[in-house]
């Protein structure tokens, strides 16, 4: 992507010494408020609101971009293939460097150009893989045609004619920008004069889209199938582990890449929750700031077929999470898993046979080969051979973990390989016109990858769906293929929070292969009408857990494969359902009852942390009973005795920009929570099914745990520099173009819902991922959808845009931009800039 460098999240207190030091070597502190919209170049002013008007009135016959404050694009068309070329002309505009990097990835040329050494981000996260063996394995799907089969396919499997013209329409629209500007002339020093920058394809952009949609089992198994080689010789197995330990090690690995991943908050709120209107929606995505998924704000109109407002990863000519005209909706990171492993049996003999239904079969063997960019400057090519099964790739490892190849070997099978069916989808989601239709539109197309979606009505209704492209493992299904292993992993009977159920089935049988269901739209996939959905007056809600909770009142069944049941929610499930109990009843200390557009946002922005309203009194009373204030942890002699009032001010248990005695707890919380569930920390009332919501709870003030943690947390701050009552804007801050930005909101796992996971990016402390595109919106009985947003890193990547931090700023201020949705809002706007593609 743009971004190079490594990526890592960081020990809170180490992340709190590098903001020292980056302080230090600043030179003041910046205002807090935002700036005025700057004029995008290329543009140019408009004439007048009225002409903005007729455009729209007319219906464009050139596609028309109307860039409003912040930069954000208005793009109207007469056609879809017109709307794409709107859509990509300003999509690259904005960030021509992290498109191009992407195209390149995905036709495994990176080593070619970066050097095989270099990082690749095929995935959910930054930098998780070399770039060779990510032209590997992209290679192998090129090689194989997978997306190219897709394309030969009519819909659903293959792309809608809406969705071909406006793909067709977004290589016309970015190869102009390219042309227009061209590659020594960009502006972003990430490519500007690279050779990797080039004219891009159809089928280039159908290759991004399969990479996103596959990308929830690319990092936790590009590594092992690309590295995955028979034994050299037959030999003695060498010393395996038990699968408790196999099972308990990718459990950990998953708890840990999950953490350090996206996620995200979604509420739909209906008639029965909103004061003054039927419904509302808010969304808060936690993706990464940097790369590939990156989220960026549009509108898309073609008048009389679609009118739609929202946000989409890079390089998708429609709205994945926004609202049109009836409908606002957003997705959130679901507790499946997109992928399912396979354990056959080899012939010790030779490893490349296993055995099925009592017959030996030979794996295939693929030779895959790749240009290479040597050191003297040379291109070279790496060959390597890839194995596969009837199942799929040959996989020799998960996130690290072995899984070694040896009497038997493993075979992976992704749910999304042969989905292109999410186009269609999101397609659709644009022109629903309640949340019947956003059912109907799942379940037809069944092509959301890993993802729930949250939507709210006109009409009052409140949705929750986890209907996607799920392996169709049935609670039978599973109880009968399932190696011990497999079971382990998917009953969770090693829980750890927000891992998925992941199954190994027996690969000797090919009965335990996926079965076909006549219900669902493709091979493999669980029947659409099994998956667990929600239409509630009140509310619906999703922060990352399992189906179960998308409302108290109303507890989900379904099978396990899609997640887990009467097992204890996040700290961060519980904040949500709390906040939208709390405020219905008029309960929470706030005016009325009832969402309103203004207590939605304030009470996202509150930056409250679950954890805190836990745990904080029993802290400040273990504290404050310390003889001589002072705890033995780990060989040091700690006086904590000024952290007790520090932490007893604390009182509204927040992470705002000047909350002091925060950034303290979340040093002891990472200390004390050290990885475990939840549960696992010492409560006097421990988790209650009956009572998910408010168990576990009641802090052990006494225990041995909560002491040294919190003597860890002082230590550790003290030898960072850092003082106990450091605001949090002292701390969390990132700098953009010079300029140092506090930014709110704190880890999930303090039960925060504005997440924000601060780490290194290119040896600077910046946020890896969190809070992104945030939307709220109202629908009245009639009018226009009331909506405001703010994308919290800005809509481009590009450190020369004037939108590269300002919405940076905003989203630091606890700031949102005004939606401008209709033709006369988006002509009133006074930074209205108007771009014609003639």
């Amino acid at each position: 992507m743009a971004r190079r460098g490594f990526t890592a999240r960081l020990p809170v207190a180490v992340m709190a010494a590098a903001a020292v030091m980056s302080t230090m070597a600043a030179s003041g502190s910046p205002a807090a408020s935002s700036p005025a919209a700057s004029s995008p170049a290329g543009s140019s002013p408009a004439g007048s609101s009225s002409a903005a008007s007729a455009i729209a009135a007319a219906g464009p016959d050139k596609p028309t971009i109307r860039y409003t404050e912040y930069g954000i694009p208005h793009i109207i068309a007469s056609d879809w293939e017109g709307l794409g070329t709107g859509y990509g002309y300003a999509a690259a505009k904005d960030n021509v460097c992290t498109l191009a990097e992407t195209y390149l990835m995905v036709n495994a040329r990176k080593s070619r150009y970066l050097g095989p050494d270099g990082k690749a981000s095929p995935g959910e996260k930054q930098n998780t893989t070399t770039n060779l063996n990510s032209d590997l394995y992209f290679q192998r799907i090129n090689d194989n045609r997978v997306v190219e089969r897709l394309l030969d396919q009519p819909a659903p499997n293959g792309p809608e004619p809406e969705v071909r013209e406006a793909i067709r329409g977004y290589v016309r629209g970015y190869n102009r920008y390219l042309a227009e500007t061209g590659v020594d002339n960009i502006s972003d020093p990430a490519c500007r004069g690279a050779a990797w920058v080039r004219p891009i394809t159809e089928l280039d952009v159908y290759r991004h889209a399969h990479a996103e949609i596959i990308m929830g089992s690319a990092d936790p198994l590009l590594d092992g199938q690309v590295t995955a080689a028979p034994p050299g010789a037959p030999a003695a197995a060498p010393p395996a582990s038990s699968p408790e330990e196999t099972a308990a090690k990718i459990r950990d690995a998953l708890a840990v890449s999950r953490q350090q991943s996206m996620g995200s908050n979604a509420l739909a709120v209906g008639s029965q929750g909103v004061s003054g209107g039927t419904g509302m929606l808010l969304a808060n995505p936690h993706f990464p700031w940097q790369g590939k998924n990156r989220m960026w704000q549009s509108q898309l109109t073609i008048p009389g077929k679609i009118n739609v407002s929202g946000a989409s990863l890079l390089g998708f000519p429609a709205v994945n999470i926004g609202h049109n005209d009836d409908v606002a909706w957003s997705h959130t990171v679901a507790t499946v898993a997109p992928f399912g492993l396979f354990d056959v049996q080899v012939d010790p003999l030779n490893p490349t046979n296993y055995l099925v239904d009592g017959a030996w079969q030979r794996m295939t063997s693929q030779q895959v080969a790749v240009d290479v960019l040597n050191a003297d400057g040379s291109i070279g090519k790496v060959t390597r051979t890839l194995w596969a099964t009837r199942y799929g790739p040959v996989v020799t490892s998960v996130l690290g973990i072995p899984l070694p190849w040896v009497v038997s070997a493993h075979a992976v099978r992704d749910v999304n390989t042969d989905n292109l069916r999410a186009l269609n989808t999101w397609f659709h989601l644009d022109r629903a016109k309640d949340v019947n239709e956003v059912v109907d539109t799942l379940e037809t197309t069944q092509g959301v990858p890993f993802f729930n979606t949250v939507a709210s009505d006109r009409k009052g209704n409140a949705l929750y769906a986890d209907i996607q492209a799920t392996a169709n493992i049935t609670d039978e299904h599973a109880q009968s293929c399932l190696t011990l292993t497999g079971r382990l992993l998917f009953n969770q009977e090693l829980r750890l929070p927000n891992v998925p159920p992941v199954s190994v089935l027996d690969g000797k049988r090919s009965a335990c292969d996926w079965p076909d269901d006549p219900n669902a739209v493709a091979p493999g996939l669980l029947d659409p009408h099994k998956q667990p959905r929600l239409i509630r007056k009140d509310f619906a809600g999703n922060a990352n857990d399992s189906a179960w909770l998308a409302n108290p009142e109303q507890p989900l069944s379904f099978p396990r494969v899609m997640g887990d049941t009467a097992a204890p929610r996040s700290l961060r499930t519980q904040e949500l359902i709390l906040t939208a109990q709390n405020r219905i009843n008029g309960t929470d200390g706030l005016p009325g009852r009832g969402f309103t557009p203004e207590n939605m946002r304030q009470l996202l922005f509150a930056d409250n942390s679950r954890a805190a309203d836990l745990a904080l009194d029993a802290t400040v009373a273990m504290c404050r009973s310390l003889p001589f204030g002072l705890i033995l942890v780990d060989g040091n002699l700690v006086n904590v005795s000024e952290a007790c009032p520090i932490l007893a001010a604390w009182r509204d248990h927040d992470f705002t920009a000047d909350s002091r005695g925060s950034w303290l707890f979340e040093n002891y919380w990472a200390f004390l929570l050290n990885g475990q569930a939840i549960e696992k920390l010492p409560w006097r009332v421990p988790f209650d099914p009956k009572d998910p919501v408010h168990t576990p709870n009641s802090l052990d003030a006494g225990s041995s745990a909560v002491r040294d943690a919190f003597g860890r947390a002082v230590l550790a701050l003290r030898r960072a520099g850092v003082a106990l009552n450091a605001p949090l804007s002292d701390v969390q801050k990132i700098t953009r173009g010079g300029e140092q930005i506090p930014i709110h909101g704190s880890i999930g796992e303090l039960g925060v819902l504005n997440v924000v996971t601060p780490g290194l990016v290119d040896g600077k402390l910046d946020i890896t991922f969190g809070s992104s595109f945030i939307q709220q919106v109202k629908f009245t009985a009639d009018g226009p959808p009331q909506a405001s947003s703010v994308l919290a890193y800005s809509q481009s990547a590009n450190p020369n845009s004037p939108h590269h931090a300002d919405q940076t700023r905003l989203f630091s201020a606890g700031q949102w931009v005004t939606e401008r949705f209709t033709e006369d809002q988006i002509a009133a706007s006074p930074a209205l800039e108007i771009k014609v593609l003639s």
